[in-house]
């Protein structure tokens, strides 16, 4: 038998095949609905057939029900995944506004320390002005004598930078004019110029003019005038009074 034929055949007989299985179908469901009706002749009566109509309504109302339970679910799943929805939003939100506070906080605190370090800074800048000021009030008081002249001329020199010392100063003081402020030379050469040497250290006027100290009393007579005038020539012709052991 050629390969042609033989397909052909097989093909018939998948053909039967397929109508005999829906043959033995359609008996097996006409089976099943004669099964339903009873033996009596009277069960093809119209009130019987209309007695069998509730199987066919029950079966609509168990697919609607099962409709309905799905529907049901569905609604139920979405609400639930709107609910988490809200939950993670809501969430979120106040994720940020923690945050936002914690800097707000942060923010706060830095601003306050940065006050309290500027006005400790101000204090103490007030603080320092205040001592500052007491200092410059409590303004040394130097005895009218010579140990106090002395001293005076010192702390000026000290401030001026004209060098000197206290044994400097009282050494060639006690040589020129004994102590005595008001001393004059009257004899010298610089007498018959007439420019005299006067005061502590015996300065003549232009000498005492050219290297007076500024703040001092512009007189030749006057003690702390005339050792700071003396120191500062001194200064600057022996570079200091401590240098100076006679006649200058």
């Amino acid at each position: 038998m050629s390969v042609s034929r033989i397909t052909s055949r097989n093909r018939r007989l998948n053909k039967a095949q397929k109508l005999s299985v829906a043959g033995v179908s359609t008996l097996a469901a006409a089976a099943l609905a004669f099964s339903l009706v009873p033996d009596d002749a009277s069960a093809t009566t119209e009130p019987q057939a209309a007695a069998a109509a509730p199987v066919v309504f029950a079966g609509a109302a168990q697919t609607k029900s099962v409709q309905n339970s799905i529907l049901d679910q569905h609604s139920t799943a979405t609400q639930l995944v709107k609910a988490a929805d809200a939950a993670k939003a809501k969430a979120a939100a106040d994720a940020k506004k923690a945050e936002e506070k914690a800097k707000a906080v942060a923010k706060a605190k830095s601003k306050a320390a940065a006050a309290k370090k500027a006005k400790a800074a101000a204090d103490a800048k007030k603080r320092s002005a205040k001592k500052a000021g007491r200092a410059a009030d409590r303004k040394p008081v130097f005895a009218d004598n010579l140990d106090g002249w002395i001293r005076e001329a010192l702390s000026i020199m000290h401030e001026k930078k004209i060098p000197g010392t206290y044994e400097g100063l009282h050494r060639n003081i006690m040589r020129e004019s004994s102590g005595n402020p008001r001393a004059i030379n009257n004899w010298d050469i610089n007498a018959i110029n007439g420019v005299p040497s006067k005061g502590l250290l015996q300065v003549i006027k232009p000498t005492f003019d050219f290297y007076h100290v500024k703040g001092t009393k512009h007189d030749q007579y006057d003690p702390v005038a005339n050792i700071t005038a003396a120191a500062n020539y001194a200064a600057d012709k022996y570079g200091s009074i401590d240098n100076v052991d006679s006649a200058y």
